[in-house]
């Protein structure tokens, strides 16, 4: 019993582990561009019965109501990501888009694999057209002539629509419209890094739409979507790991002080 109360405690140390590697993420990327917290969940190990409940006693007169089944610890059944909306951060660049609701703007990177994500920090390359920080393509490729992208104005309107003008007298010229992309299963995206996520088979298939359409959000230019960290909230759970790791290690203490009394009474 004594050292399956080592075994039990271990399981318990690598989880808050595990926590404690989530929540140190979430921390890390508190100032990060349309970041999601991600949170930890957990589900108990399987049991041991050493005695069975709801089967006739020994004498076979009556049924034991409750019986001795001991769990075996825990287990890392998840880490998940919270999607609430984050606050919107004014920048007023023409090419800052934040997704008011729900949807993810389209990337391709070189090579032609797709890509989805929430950071609309947007820029113009060496051939007017509007890419990620990374130089990725957002989709579907919209292109504004160079000049425009100088001295011009460029309009995004909360429907996806970009225009571009020469000047404020100008009339505005459509060079594009934005995708909206939605998921059946947002927390099945796979996280790559660089802000984007992949699309798996627990996401389900990408559903495009148009901004603003029915649940689908609309865009917002001039903004970018901020990280959804709660500061406050990360650093109280940060504080429940820390102390459920510690109590944890007191059990491997005790167990091992017990496992000692039980050596030297043997000898």
């Amino acid at each position: 019993m004594v050292m399956r109360s080592l075994s039990i405690a271990a399981t318990g140390m690598n989880a808050q582990q595990t926590n404690l590697d989530v929540i140190a993420n979430n921390i890390a990327n508190i100032n990060t561009t349309g970041y999601k917290r991600s949170r930890a969940e957990f589900s108990d190990l399987m049991y041991t019965t050493d005695r069975a409940v709801g089967v006739p006693n020994m004498m076979n007169e009556a049924t034991i109501p409750e019986g001795a089944i001991v769990g075996l610890g825990v287990r890392t059944a998840a880490v998940r990501k919270n999607n609430m909306q984050g606050s919107f951060v004014q920048t007023s660049n023409s090419l800052d888009l934040a997704i008011r609701g729900r949807g993810y703007f389209e990337i391709q990177d070189p090579n032609g694999n797709t890509f989805y994500t929430r950071s609309g920090a947007f820029n113009l390359n060496e051939n007017g057209q509007v890419v990620t920080l990374d130089g990725n393509l957002v989709q579907p490729v919209i292109t504004v002539p160079n000049e425009i992208g100088k001295n011009g104005i460029i309009t995004v309107s909360a429907d996806g629509r970009v225009t571009y003008q020469p000047d404020a007298d100008a009339a505005p010229v459509e060079a594009g419209r934005l995708n909206m992309i939605n998921f059946t299963n947002e927390a099945g995206l796979e996280a790559v890094g660089d802000n984007l996520f992949r699309e798996t088979q627990a996401s389900g298939a990408p559903i495009a739409g148009n901004p603003g359409e029915e649940n689908y959000g609309s865009i917002m230019q001039g903004y970018l979507e901020a990280s959804n960290v709660d500061p406050v909230k990360e650093i109280t759970e940060l504080i429940a790991a820390q102390r459920a790791y510690e109590m944890n290690s007191k059990v491997i203490q005790a167990a091992d002080e017990m496992s000692a009394v039980v050596s030297k009474n043997l000898r």
